[in-house]
């Protein structure tokens, strides 16, 4: 009984440390996202992509939360740490532009069309299919209207690459 509770004791801490852990490798991944990830301007990309479509409604809903984390592992379902940066790097964007911290909606949206033009291959990242999820959460036709119109911002723009 006494070895019972020591075993479960020490399992108890060994989970925390290894919690602990991955937390901290989380947040230096973060931190230092740009040396550390391979292709990171392709994630970021992604991350910029995400953010217009959760940020047009302001605040990040349940259902836009569960979207983005099916999302992320469908993009990376290889790749958990990948796929938990992605997220990370969309909730990032998205409360720089809530708080008005060095982003705003209109400067995401130019640095995305500046950035598809520059990069031809992040056309492919424009997945429209993976982008009405995210819409399928509105309800407050001002919202649905207008990621529709950040829909068409990005169709455009994958079209812009064929030509």
């Amino acid at each position: 009984m006494v070895l019972n509770i020591c075993s479960d004791k020490v399992m108890l801490c060994l989970f925390t440390r290894i919690r602990m852990f991955k937390s901290f490798k989380r947040n230096v991944m973060k931190i230092f996202r740009e040396l550390l990830v391979y292709h990171h301007s392709s994630l970021e990309y992604r991350a910029k992509i995400l953010t217009l479509m959760i940020s047009a409604n302001g605040e990040i809903c349940e259902c836009e939360k569960q979207k983005l984390k099916e999302i992320a592992y469908s993009i990376y379902g290889d790749d958990q740490d990948r796929a938990e940066l992605l997220i990370d790097a969309v909730n990032e964007y998205h409360t720089k532009i809530i708080t008005s911290n060095g982003l705003d909606f209109e400067h995401l949206i130019q640095q995305v069309q500046k950035e598809t033009k520059e990069v031809k291959r992040f056309c492919e990242k424009i997945d429209m299919e993976m982008l009405m999820q995210l819409h399928e959460c509105m309800d407050n036709e001002e919202d649905i209207l207008f990621q529709k119109r950040i829909l068409e911002f990005l169709q455009n723009l994958k079209d812009e690459c064929k030509v």
